[in-house]
């Protein structure tokens, strides 16, 4: 086994897209302390990698017939490896959350990890999927937040409506589907850019929030249409993975509106090196 097969399993480069959760959500709280900030990210990154690995594991069998070139069913890593790489991801990452966060924010890791487990084990392919996974993105961000989190409501809610969207056009990924999911998450994209573009500091921070808003559906919106236009496996994959991206920008957007327009931009910086890294591992 080679640290490249276990790259893939944990679609490493897409923890990318996870820290702007936690910065966010420390943004509309408040507390941007850099050390609790580092340490939340990077229980948050064990936290993804975990599920990640966990979701293979529980799709080892489906696998097997849709997608053999996938690390577990091709042979490259073994099954109890991937279980026994989530269970200590996830250990790892609730305690960086107890050492860096405490309190609320190791409280609401918690949550977060059940929430993530639960959706592996059994709720990915229920009614209830999409929700699940929505409901972890949004715990991520109030991860950040800590006792602060009815501040980061806001962006919350944004991160968690845009992953129920990318979630519900990931079911098609595999034998495409219809156009019900694209169009739904592409309307999404709409709600959302305007309600984040909305409000906010007056000044040149609302001009670069509108701007980072912007982005945000430029990167997702066109292959939303895409897939809508023709609800392939191909254009639903290429939808889902813009979706993943996105949220760079929307989590950039979201800090420039609670007054750190500088961070903002600076976050959106590792969009171009997730995409980068998206051609040699992909995030789905």
């Amino acid at each position: 086994m080679r640290v490249a097969d276990l790259v893939e399993l944990v679609r490493a480069p897409a923890a990318l897209t996870v820290p702007g959760d936690v910065i966010a959500g420390a943004v509309a709280a408040g507390n941007l302390r850099p050390a609790r900030v580092a340490g939340l990210a990077a229980s948050s990154v064990c936290l993804y990698w975990a599920g990640m690995a966990l979701n293979d594991w529980a799709d080892r069998e489906v696998d097997a017939t849709e997608r053999p070139e996938r690390p577990i069913p091709s042979g490259r890593v073994r099954a109890d490896t991937a279980l026994t790489l989530a269970t200590g991801l996830t250990a790892a990452g609730l305690g960086l959350a107890a050492v860096a966060g405490r309190g609320a924010a190791l409280r609401t890791s918690a949550v977060l990890a059940a929430t993530a487990w639960a959706y592996d084990l059994g709720g990915k392919n229920t009614p209830a999927g999409p929700v699940l996974m929505a409901t972890a993105r949004a715990l991520d961000v109030l991860v950040g937040a800590g006792s602060g989190r009815r501040r980061a409501i806001g962006p919350a809610v944004a991160v968690g409506a845009h992953i129920l969207g990318v979630t519900a056009v990931s079911r098609n990924e595999v034998h495409g589907g219809s156009a019900v999911a694209p169009r739904g998450a592409l309307a999404a994209t709409a709600a959302i850019t305007a309600a984040t573009s909305a409000g906010g500091p007056l000044g040149p921070a609302r001009m670069v929030t509108a701007g980072l808003a912007g982005l945000f559906a430029s990167a997702v919106a066109p292959a939303q249409l895409a897939a809508a236009q023709q609800p392939s496996a191909g254009r639903m994959r290429a939808a889902v993975g813009a979706g993943i991206h996105g949220l760079v920008p929307l989590q950039a957007a979201w800090c420039a509106r609670g007054g750190k327009p500088r961070l903002g931009a600076g976050l959106v910086a590792a969009l171009p090196l997730a995409r980068a890294l998206a051609r040699k591992v992909s995030p789905t």
